[in-house]
């Protein structure tokens, strides 16, 4: 009980300085708990909506996914004929039964040519009204739609779009374009995640979506009283045949949460990784403040151990104050996490996809695994501080506080921090030098990994130097003041690396991730440059196929040379060794298309390979299964018949742009593919003549104009959309990360704080002898600021020295253009000094209002 006493007493009678380490540990726990608790409400929320929205048996097309989100290769989604709603009726223990159709490969626009998708990526679906979806949806305004001419929308886009009855919309499917007029808008009554939906009556969307009446996408079977579902199931199978898939709600729903959870858990997982980014950088802060009332406190320690307390006793007195911090940082980061799944909530609803409060979810785990790891992490934390309170001997009673740490763990450390920063090197070498990916990737992890730790460990050794230079630099100037704050900063070099540690980690990773996002435009920029021989191309960025009306209006175009299309479809291989390859990709494009992509050959002619009954492979493909030139491989395409196709070419696996594809001619496709069953294309290819680029842009944005659907884009554009997608992914990862730096940032203030009140005498001392305010408060600053440039200097070095192994990974991949983006490590390292400033305007303002007199007098 004493050692408890001893601990509450130190804890509360420092609770000020603890407050920093304790905000730490709640930022952390929160982004932990907050994660947990957003992705369990988002699997709590499409869980209710799976459940609401699946019938008891569903009857589609054998084509067609579980999620029954795929669609065939013609743009269309795939069908049964609707003779099957009359077979399924005459099982046994089928109460109803009903068609629809549904496709989610559509665009819908308004009046304005404007698209009405969500932006934040979910689907946009237009279906047949029909009793399934009047489950879910209950119309608030006008009627459910009858007729061609009428369309019905949900209530949220609706909303978002200002859309009212009697507008209209334009439907875009591979048939064409359907308009109508609103006749109803409906409203959810379970949450909507952000899907825009329309309506049309039954005949209106069968024409619309798949350009013929009397067939079904699926059918929706209601069970009669007392029949079990899986017993249903069995009832429709036997009397439909195995011609069809057959699902009962439960397979339905699970398989739409297993869509959606694959997502949900690669979200999930990365912002847990950032947040113990943030726990491990929390460390160095906790370390520090323990390490610092440690040292302060070396006189009372002494003097505990010299009236009888046990090294155990002090040890376990220390750690008993990590555990309070850590329990009351947990504590309140539990309920902070909640407010931060429901502001994550908010925040997605921004971007159109809507959580609902009454689903959020906390599941007894949540608080259980962010109170053990605060409190763990914590208590982890303060070992190594407690461990040398446990030390202080006695004596140490009789001598000033803050007394110097042992030179010979100085040496150890630097001994240690020099082996794995010199193990972590090499590990990055041998990343650099791997001929595989696969193998360099191992390579690079471990060299991150050792490297970081050999950084941490070797800060204070490299403190010395670093501060000296910096100090040179940027501190002489501002004369004796300067010397000062640098000498404060060299005071305690294991303390001003442990704090520049913590920045530096935050630091590091934004430079590695920015010199890869770098590589990576530069490199796709240098290989378009290349490769790439058209002037536009025209896609769906949302991957929805281009239809032949479009197709004919490009080619309608004035001032083109020529334009190339270009399908993917899937094939059975039979390769020469024998073996059978399932469901394996083919290209089919124009003839011209080897003029359009100049892809690199190791054998034979691409063009050769747009021959009749000819195709090209890839060098490892051609390895893989004994090809050369003149080799004959059996494909059966997917709804065609089966070729004997001659390798004409062999191509190159270097390469970027269409790695891994296999090429043939469009017109032999046709020859064994029908016509109707033909995929459409996902690319079009165009070309200017000579000195009419700018017109044949222009003109090809207008023909296009009736198809808003698509994209026009030069190279400038392509290459502009490239960087922009990258761009995005870095922000939205920077974003993460501004959780390290913020508690990074906390590290300094705390940092600053402990070293004002540790300096307490002798900042009396320095005003009592005629140093200002204004003095005293700049000479804190520049110390916070070398800190912050000393930690931003390590980070990015060392996320440098990472990007640019990754880099020579990329290379292996085709990427082969190392970019190093120095106005963001600029900006970056010019920020660092801002971020200084800013940590030290707290114990800078409290440093300047201390009384000169109880300055000195402090013991």
């Amino acid at each position: 009980m004493t050692v408890l006493r001893t601990s509450m007493r130190n804890f509360f009678a420092h609770k000020g300085r603890m407050a920093l380490s304790a905000v730490a540990v709640l930022l952390s726990v929160a982004f932990v708990c907050g994660t947990l608790v957003f992705t369990d409400t988002m699997n709590t929320t499409f869980d209710k909506l799976f459940a609401a929205t699946s019938s008891d048996v569903t009857v589609s097309a054998k084509s067609a996914s579980d999620t029954g989100e795929t669609t065939s290769g013609n743009g269309k989604p795939p069908v049964m004929p609707a003779s099957v709603l009359a077979e399924v009726r005459a099982a046994r223990g089928v109460k109803s039964a009903e068609g629809a159709v549904f496709s989610s490969a559509v665009t819908v626009v308004d009046a304005d040519k404007d698209n009405l998708s969500p932006s934040s990526g979910a689907p946009t679906i237009v279906g047949s009204w029909n009793a399934n979806e009047a489950r879910t949806m209950k119309i608030t305004s006008g009627a459910a739609p009858k007729g061609s001419g009428q369309v019905m929308v949900d209530e949220d886009t609706a909303d978002k779009h200002h859309l009212k009855l009697g507008d209209e919309i334009g439907v875009i499917s591979a048939v064409g374009t359907h308009t109508a007029k609103i006749s109803g808008i409906a409203h959810f009554t379970v949450t909507n995640p952000g899907a825009a939906i329309f309506y049309l009556d039954t005949r209106t969307a069968q024409r619309a979506l798949v350009g013929q009446t009397g067939v079904y996408t699926n059918v929706n079977v209601t069970a009669a009283a007392g029949v079990a579902d899986a017993q249903l199931k069995k009832n429709v199978s036997a009397e439909i045949g195995g011609d069809y898939k057959v699902q009962t709600a439960k397979e339905t729903a699970d398989a739409n949460r297993q869509d959606v959870g694959d997502f949900l858990n690669v979200m999930k997982y990365a912002m847990l990784g950032f947040a113990g980014i943030a726990f491990l950088v929390g460390i160095f802060l906790i370390i520090n403040t323990f390490s610092m009332l440690v040292a302060q406190r070396t006189r009372e320690i002494g003097l505990m151990r010299a009236i009888g307390s046990s090294r155990k006793q002090v040890n376990r007195s220390v750690l008993a104050e990590a555990l309070f911090l850590g329990t009351a940082g947990s504590v309140l980061g539990v309920g902070a996490g909640v407010g931060i799944a429901v502001g994550l909530m908010k925040l997605m609803g921004l971007t159109g996809m809507n959580l609902s409060t009454d689903d959020l979810t906390v599941a007894w785990t949540t608080p259980v695994i962010g109170m053990v790891l605060g409190v763990v992490v914590t208590v982890l934390a303060a070992y190594l501080p407690a461990r040398r309170a446990g030390k202080v001997s006695p004596m140490a009673a009789l001598r000033d506080a803050g007394a110097p740490a042992d030179a010979k763990a100085g040496v150890v450390r630097a001994v240690v921090g020099l082996l794995l920063t010199g193990a972590g090197g090499y590990g990055l070498y041998l990343a650099a030098e791997a001929d595989k990916a696969s193998e360099g990737s191992m390579w690079l992890g471990l060299g991150v990994v050792l490297s970081l730790l050999g950084f941490v460990v070797i800060g204070p050794l490299l403190a010395s130097g670093v501060v000296r230079v910096l100090g040179a630099v940027l501190l002489r100037a501002f004369g004796p003041v300067g010397r000062m704050a640098e000498r404060n900063a060299l005071r305690n070099p294991r303390r001003t690396g442990a704090t520049g540690a913590a920045l530096m980690i935050g630091l590091a990773l934004v430079a590695c991730l920015s010199v890869v996002g770098s590589s990576m435009v530069a490199s796709a920029s240098d290989e378009l440059d290349k490769s790439v021989g058209t002037d536009f191309i025209i896609q769906n960025d949302g991957g929805q196929p281009i239809t032949q009306q479009a197709v004919r209006a490009v080619k309608s175009t004035p001032g083109l040379a020529r334009v190339t299309e270009y399908r993917v479809t899937e094939a059975d291989y039979t390769t020469p060794d024998g073996k059978t390859l399932k469901k394996t990709d083919i290209t089919a494009a124009d003839p011209s298309y080897a003029t359009d992509l100049r892809t690199k050959t190791v054998a034979g002619d691409l063009k050769d390979a747009y021959r009749p009954d000819s195709m090209s492979v890839h060098e490892k493909f051609a390895k893989a299964h004994d090809i050369h030139l003149g080799s004959k491989i059996k494909v059966a395409f997917k709804d065609g018949a089966t070729a004997d196709l001659t390798v004409r070419a062999i191509t190159s696996s270097d390469v970027v742009i269409d790695a891994g594809s296999k090429y043939i001619s469009i017109a032999t496709l046709a020859k064994y593919v029908p016509a109707e069953k033909m995929p459409l294309d996902e690319l079009v290819f165009a070309s200017a003549k000579d000195g009419q680029q700018a017109a044949a842009y222009k003109s090809l944005k207008s023909a296009l104009h009736d198809y808003p659907q698509y994209t026009v884009r030069d190279q400038t554009d392509y290459k502009q959309a490239m960087k922009d997608q990258i761009g995005q992914m870095l922000n939205l990862i920077y974003g993460l990360l501004a959780l390290a730096i913020i508690v990074a940032v906390l590290g300094v203030v705390n940092t600053l704080a402990l070293s004002v009140v540790e300096r307490t005498r002798e900042i009396g001392l320095m005003r009592a002898i005629g140093l200002s305010r204004r003095q005293l408060r700049r000479m804190i600053r520049m110390e916070s600021v070398v800190i912050a440039l000393f930690g931003a200097l390590l980070g990015l070095g060392l996320g440098m020295g990472w990007g640019a192994t990754a880099q020579q990974l990329l290379a292996l991949e085709g990427l082969k253009v190392l970019d190093i983006p120095w106005p963001t490590i600029i900006a970056v390292f010019i920020g660092s000094a801002f971020v200084g400033l800013f940590a030290a305007l707290i114990p800078a303002f409290r440093a300047g209002r201390m009384n000169v007199l109880n300055a000195i007098a402090t013991d």
